[in-house]
């Protein structure tokens, strides 16, 4: 029996390994979001997020309570995109606090601030967020599954 189950396990060939995930390909695709979105390249930008992805937007209220502002779909926040680009240009810098991969390698958190300024001609506005960003291994590669952004106070020299 015993001599059995050695050839079929030589027959069976190498097994292969799930593809996994690290920090380093969430860091690789969140910059890569960052260099799109920058760039005003709304489709690569998109192109990261799975396709039933869902954006949030909230604030931190004076009271530290959260604010609810909407929840938005890929088309909805895209469309929202389209329109703020048309207003002003956009500079977005992402601070990465921490990524947490889930044990199986297949799933990630991200955990960052992150400073937007807006200049509409003249004028330049600040507004800082605390985001938390969800990411999924699927067949075609690394996705972010979910994004919220929690806006809140910009303190001096610091980006969220």
């Amino acid at each position: 029996m015993r001599a059995l189950l050695l050839a079929l396990v030589a027959l069976a060939g190498p097994v292969i390994a799930a593809p996994r995930i690290g920090e380093p390909e969430v860091r690789g695709l969140v910059a890569r979001q960052s260099r799109a979105w920058n760039a005003g390249q709304l489709d690569a930008y998109f192109a990261t997020f799975a396709p039933a992805a869902r954006f949030t937007d909230q604030a931190l209220g004076n009271d530290n309570k959260i604010v609810p502002y909407g929840v938005s779909t890929v088309a909805e926040a895209r469309a929202q995109s389209r329109r703020t680009l048309a207003a002003g240009k956009l500079s977005e810098t992402v601070t990465i606090d921490i990524v947490t991969v889930a044990p199986d390698g297949r799933s990630a958190r991200l955990s960052a601030r992150v400073l937007t300024e807006i200049a509409k001609g003249p004028a330049m506005r600040r507004v800082c967020a605390r985001r938390v960003e969800t990411f999924e291994l699927m067949p075609v590669g690394l996705r972010a599954t979910g994004q919220t952004d929690t806006v809140v106070r910009c303190h001096a020299g610091a980006g969220g």
